[in-house]
């Protein structure tokens, strides 16, 4: 090899770190190594702290990703959280008792949450808002509608798939079954 094609780009340093990187599946690592090996450099890390940082922001990486996949399968109409609930509205609303729903112990309980009460107070905002924390908590969820099982359902019973079609309903960890 001669020095022009290193200049050329050819071979250069780091080509099989980024390919073994690639293999490997690590893409955050491949993107960052260089620039944070550059810091690590100016400011002194050891090499265990260097290696931290990558895998930290590799882990970091993967958690979002696997948090964007469980919200987008969780199929919101829209996002919501408990932040941007209206609390004047309904007068009568238990806070606490709402806010310490948001802590998900039901969950493993495996009780049912049942929100009641008239239109426009809030049932599908708190509900959606509820399925987003348990997907951030790691929790499969999927929203959905009564008359959407209802019609999924009995369309699988149509076509004899309806024991497979069930497993849609049974399998996550939350359903949120909305009235509208």
């Amino acid at each position: 090899m001669s020095k022009d094609d290193d200049m050329n780009g050819e071979n250069r340093p780091g080509d099989s770190l980024v390919k073994l990187l690639q293999r490997l599946q690590l893409p955050y690592l491949r993107s960052h190594y260089h620039e944070l090996a550059q810091t690590a450099a100016e400011q002194g890390w050891g090499h265990l702290d260097y290696l931290q940082r990558l895998i930290e922001g590799e882990v970091a990486r993967r958690e979002d990703k696997s948090l964007a996949q469980r919200v987008r399968r969780a199929r919101f109409p829209m996002t919501k959280t408990l932040d941007q609930f209206q609390w004047s509205w309904p007068k009568k609303i238990n806070r606490a008792q709402i806010q310490n729903l948001f802590r998900l112990n039901f969950i493993e309980q495996k009780a049912n949450v049942i929100f009641l009460g008239g239109v426009g107070l809030g049932k599908t905002h708190l509900s959606i808002a509820l399925g987003q924390a348990a997907c951030a908590r790691g929790y499969s969820v999927l929203f959905t509608t009564a008359i959407d099982i209802i019609h999924t359902l009995s369309a699988a019973a149509g076509t004899g798939s309806l024991k497979r079609t069930m497993q849609r309903y049974l399998k996550p960890s939350l359903i949120i079954v909305d009235s509208c």
